[in-house]
């Protein structure tokens, strides 16, 4: 990759990364519906008041 001057550089990647999203399946699932069901209360609110 290169870096914001345009020169060639490598990147280095510390910590822990998992290359398996299926042990984190249940998680990922339950952040998406909380973000899905905020966003329709959000909607719902916005349109119809309180």
């Amino acid at each position: 990759t290169i870096d914001t001057k345009g020169k060639n550089t490598k990147i280095s990647v510390r910590g822990r990364h998992d290359p398996c999203v299926g042990i984190r399946a249940v998680p990922i699932g339950e952040a998406m519906l909380a973000c899905i069901l905020l966003d329709h209360l959000m909607m719902h609110k916005a349109q119809c008041g309180n």
